[in-house]
Formats: C-alpha cells, structure tokens, sequence
C-alpha cells in the first residue's frame, strides 16, 4: 500500500511547502514547518462553497446602504467592542491567556441572550457539568441555555441544524476536528477547515458564532492568519491574571469601530463593566509625587485618562532604558530629543518609564507626558496637582496635535484637572471652565513652562 503524501504547513500563515525548511518562505518565520498528510479535497469542486448566497451583478450606486441590526449583550462594556451588539449572521473570534476570562464572559453573554432569543453553547474542552458548576458560581439562571459538549465539527453542525439557534458560542475552535481530515485537532488544516464550515454556516442560518481561540506564547492567535480574515470580528483579552481588571480590545471589526476597548472587573459573580475606566488607570496619591504625569489618551471612541510614572536614577557606565506598556525604542529616541533641543541630559541615569494600571499605550500623543514625568522625576519636584499633558514630540523638538483634543481636555476637566500642557493646534478656542490650558509649539517651550510651576 503506498504510503500517504505530506507536505510541510507554516503554523503562523498557513503556507504549505513540499520539503522542510527551517524558515517559511511565505511570512519568514523560524522553525515553523510542521510536516502534516496531504489531504485530499473530499466532496470536490463544492467542498469550498459561497460563504454566502450568490447575489446578481448591480451598481454600487443602486445597492440600499443600510444598517445592520443589533442585538444588546446585556453587558454594555462587550456591546461598546462589537459595536452596539451582535449582527445576524456575524463571526466573531475572541482570543487570550488561558484563565483571564473568555469561557466567564460569553457564559454570562450567553445567559442574558437566551432571554432574547435561542442560544446554544459548545464546549469542547469542558463537559456540561462543569459548564454548569461556573454558572452555579456566577449566580446565573441558564434555564434556557442549551449546551452541548461536543468536538466533531460534522455533529456541531447537525445540531445546530436542529437547534436552530440565533447566537452560538464555540469554546473553542482549536478543540474541533472533521472527519473530513485525518489531522489531529488544532492543526493547521483542522483549524482552518473548521472555522471555514462555521462560517458558512452562520451565513447561511444567520445565527451569530462566536469562537474562542488559544493565544500563542507571543500573544497571538493560535493557528493561521487566515483564521482572523475569514471571520467579521478579532477581540483580544488583555490584562495581567493577577490583576482584577481586565481590558477586551477590538482589532478587527467589520461592523463597528476597531480599537475600541472594553472595562472589565472580575468579581466573585464574573466579569462586570467598569463605567469609569479613568478611575483604574490613575493612582491614588494623597499629594503629587515626582516622576507622575497624567495623560488623556483615546481609545477608540473614549478618552480615557492613564498616569504615566518615570524614575530616573543613577546607571553607571551602561545606564538602563526600560519601559512597561509603551514602547521602549519610542522612549531611547524621545530622551534623545529631551537632551538635543531642551538641554536635559540623561546619558549616565537609567529611565525606567511605566503606564499604571497595565494598560499598553501605542499612540504618539503620550510622548508629551512621558518627557514631563522625566524632567519632574530627574529635578525631583512633582508636577501641579490636577496637571495633565498630551501631544507627539517629534525629531526635530516641535510638539505636533493629537487628534480630538477637545474631546481629551472636556473628559480631563470633567474628572476635575486643573492645569494642562497641550500642543498649539489643540489650544480650546473658548476657555474651558476649571481648567487652564498652556499651549506649546516645542518641547524646550513645555520643559519651560514645567520649570515656572
């Protein structure tokens, strides 16, 4: 009997070659290739059917633009990420670290729809009564939530045949396999074959899935890039397991906002919304401490208020740049542009530069702060009290807008800050009341206007 063909699959982008190497030549990932059997394509040309019906050629002019309905979780902080609620139809894959809270929020997702409509949940690396153990724990009443605990994608889409449901959650998609392959579960080809099935199938029915997917150690989504193409929306789960709050970001999302994030607290009774996510991200000093800055970052559609604390000591011959929730070769360039243009020299300190509450900035408005909690942290006298600061710095020491700057300094004096240090093109055209606004075009500007405090 011949022995069966295999080829050699790439577990970060799914490429397929006939020998091993040891790195892809598709994405240029290292020890990556993992040699599997080469499956043969079962049912022929109609394996890979439409992901949904076949429409007729029109003009784009003459196509109805219309909104997509929604239906609310019930849990205003997840409706806030998908962008008001789930869609008919939807597939949304939502991924991170193992015990952070991914199976306890849909539980609770779950719980609330099936007040609203019929819902089924899969799991598959659970059993029922362990599902239901977490729902005695949260206090949920679950008396119309159906459950199945089940791996087989072929009995999965029987019973959602039969069941019927509007909203299904799979927990989770690295569990399944189809007969139709021969791999083990959570393969390249099961994981893609699988989420490929689903999503037809929720096309077709119009029940909105949910998948759960691994993260790898890197923090991204086990299996293929493809995974995150085929589906309408990725949510990440962020935070540290030993910290209370945890943070669910959108990156995908083709029916909202990306880059929206969601607040949430664990609790004994689950996973609840944080109305006032400030309130985490800024510490509770009696009297302003050197090296504290507070700044007005925007997620998504929120502005959100985090306090950046900086330390600057003594290094030595090899001082230390380290930075926790910001980017660390950003920090290395903006201590440069500190010494160049505002006459602040930190060649012999280590900088140590962290964003309180775990959150990770990524958006250049932070730069300002960062270089205002430096110079207070280096001179050793805190900032005002009710002092808040945004703004890019760039390489030639000219300080750039941040976007919405008035949404930023609105949220700012609503939560009761006094003084702030913005860029000049963000400067409010009528005063805002309770809040003095300096305005800046370079950053030796700011480190003066730090100096006069």
């Amino acid at each position: 009997m011949a022995s069966p063909k295999t080829h050699y699959v790439c577990s970060e982008c799914g490429a397929t070659s006939a020998k091993w190497l040891g790195r892809c030549p598709a994405c240029g990932a290292w020890n990556t290739l993992s040699e599997t059997v080469a499956e043969a394509p079962a049912g022929g040309k109609n394996r890979y059917q439409a992901l949904a019906k076949s429409q007729p050629v029109a003009t784009l002019s003459e196509i109805e633009a219309r909104d997509v309905d929604r239906t609310p979780t019930s849990l205003e902080e997840l409706d806030r990420v998908l962008g008001g609620g789930i869609v008919s139809g939807g597939v949304v894959l939502i991924g991170g670290d193992p015990g952070i809270g991914k199976s306890t929020l849909l539980l609770q997702a779950v719980d609330a729809l099936s007040r609203q409509m019929k819902v089924l949940y899969v799991t598959g690396e659970e059993s029922g009564a362990q599902v239901a153990m977490r729902a005695r724990r949260l206090s949920l009443d679950g008396s119309q939530v159906r459950v199945l605990a089940e791996i087989g994608l072929e009995k999965i889409l029987a019973t959602i045949e039969v069941e019927q449901p509007r909203f299904c959650v799979i927990d989770s998609i690295q569990t399944l396999y189809s007969e139709q392959l021969s791999s083990a579960p959570g393969s390249v080809a099961q994981v893609r074959e699988c989420a490929a099935q689903l999503t037809r199938t929720a096309k077709a029915s119009g029940c909105a899935i949910v998948l759960v997917g691994h993260v790898t150690k890197e923090g991204a989504l086990a299996g293929p890039r493809v995974l995150e193409h085929i589906v309408d929306t990725v949510l990440y789960f962020e935070g540290d397991t030993h910290s209370s709050y945890r943070l669910v970001r959108a990156i995908k999302n083709r029916f909202g906002a990306v880059n929206e994030i969601g607040v949430f607290a664990m609790t004994e009774k689950g996973l609840k919304g944080v109305t006032n996510p400030s309130a985490i991200f800024l510490s509770t000093h009696g009297e302003p401490v050197p090296g504290s800055c507070v700044l007005v970052t925007l997620e998504g559609t929120r502005p959100l208020l985090v306090e950046l604390q900086a330390l600057v000591d003594s290094g030595g011959p090899s001082p230390r740049r380290l930075s926790v929730g910001l980017e660390r070769d950003r920090l290395a360039m903006l201590l440069a542009v500190l010494h160049r243009h505002a006459g602040v020299a930190t060649m012999d300190q280590d900088v140590f530069v962290n964003a309180v509450g775990g959150v990770r900035i990524s958006e250049p408005a932070a730069d300002l702060a960062v270089l205002l909690a430096i110079q207070s942290s280096l001179r050793g006298k805190p900032l005002p009290k009710g002092f808040i600061a945004f703004g890019e710095v760039g390489l030639a020491g000219e300080v750039r807008p941040a976007p919405r700057g008035q949404e930023r300094l609105k949220e700012a004096a609503k939560l009761g800050f006094s003084v702030a240090v913005v860029p000049q093109a963000n400067a409010p055209k009528k005063p805002i009341p309770g809040l003095t606004v300096h305005s800046v075009a370079r950053i030796e500007d700011a480190i003066e206007i730090l100096r006069g405090m």
